[in-house]
């Protein structure tokens, strides 16, 4: 009796286990390095919202990576003699994915909320000058 229940365990573990990585290749994205797109958003905040915008964009970059397979990275961080001065590195898998993102629920709400906070917005799109080895840098996060 206890071997066929062993039995059953290790059958249920190697289905739990089978289930969970073909989740986790259907969820990557498959994408050409040179078509990502990679932006620099440089952020003015109006100090009076500062807390209130940094509690909305914590979870709307949260969301954003978690939810669209084509979102690669938002990194909000901020300058360290200034923090009404945000600057995000945002990479996404295409053109396409960036277009989808702005279309997505967290951004709407994200951009609207955050209107009256923002003094200033620029976005500079960038190059990656050694795509290769922008992997690496995510693996070895986790």
């Amino acid at each position: 009796m206890r071997l066929k229940i062993f039995g059953w365990l290790f059958l249920l573990m190697v289905i739990s286990v089978s289930s969970c990585n073909q989740g986790s290749k259907k969820d990557k994205t498959n994408f050409s390095k040179g078509d990502m797109m990679i932006r620099m958003a440089e952020i003015e905040i109006d100090p009076n919202y500062l807390d209130e915008y940094i509690a909305i964009l914590k979870e709307e970059s949260e969301a954003s990576v978690r939810l669209e397979p084509g979102v690669i990275c938002i990194y909000p961080m901020f300058q360290k003699e200034d923090p009404t001065q945000i600057r995000l590195l945002e990479i996404y898998a295409n053109k396409a994915a960036y277009e989808s993102h702005l279309q997505t629920p967290h951004f709407i709400h994200y951009k609207e909320t955050t209107l009256k906070m923002v003094k200033n917005l620029k976005l500079v799109d960038m190059q990656a000058f050694d795509v290769e080895s922008m992997p690496m840098i995510f693996k070895k996060l986790d």
